[in-house]
């Protein structure tokens, strides 16, 4: 009861990021992130009540990594001297896939071996945008004998994210569910 109780001002307080203690840690929080790798291996989920509502739990063969990525290309002017295409800064950025879905292809590239379960937002500022993904290593003893994560096991789940089978994935795809179980939406119509 007590441990529920916690989930709910955790999500409470992160409800609103720029008032209270959320605001405090992430003023000394992004000074370090801005200056670190862009992909990050931490130990704990900084917003633990999501990541467990996304199905993390602490045990092997279950990672979480922090991703930095750039807000979008409609942020970042094109430069006019000579660059190569993927030093420009828009390379591999794209206003039909979402920043989040990006993030989190960004991610399973660095851990070939483990497949994404979801991800979640972290912090914005002007230029970029953090997330946590969470990720699962299917051929781990202790993930196979999970009832609750076994199911990433499946040689159907290996790839998900490039499939578009995340959250974020199935999102910027159009078949997010509309809140009524399993009618779906259909996919987006551009005119």
């Amino acid at each position: 009861m007590v441990q529920l109780m916690s989930y709910k001002y955790l999500a409470e307080a992160w409800r609103k990021p720029d008032e209270g203690i959320v605001r405090a840690m992430r003023t000394t929080r992004l000074v370090k992130w801005r200056k670190g790798p862009s992909v990050v291996r931490v130990d704990n989920p900084t917003r633990l009540d999501r990541a467990r509502s996304l199905g993390y739990k602490a045990k092997q063969g279950v990672i979480v990594a922090r991703i930095r990525i750039i807000r979008g290309p409609m942020n970042v002017s094109r430069p006019r001297s000579g660059r190569r295409p993927k030093r420009m800064g828009v390379y591999g950025l794209t206003s039909s896939k979402s920043t989040r879905w990006i993030a989190e292809e960004r991610v399973a590239k660095r851990y070939p071996n483990m497949n994404v379960l979801g991800s979640y937002w972290t912090y914005s500022d002007g230029r970029y945008s953090w997330f946590e993904v969470i990720l699962v290593d299917p051929s781990h003893p202790a993930v196979k004998s999970d009832r609750d994560l076994s199911w990433m096991a499946n040689p159907a789940q290996r790839g998900r994210v490039n499939k578009g089978l995340t959250a974020a994935g199935r999102r910027s795809r159009g078949l997010y569910t509309s809140g009524k179980g399993s009618e779906k939406a259909g996919p987006k119509r551009y005119s």
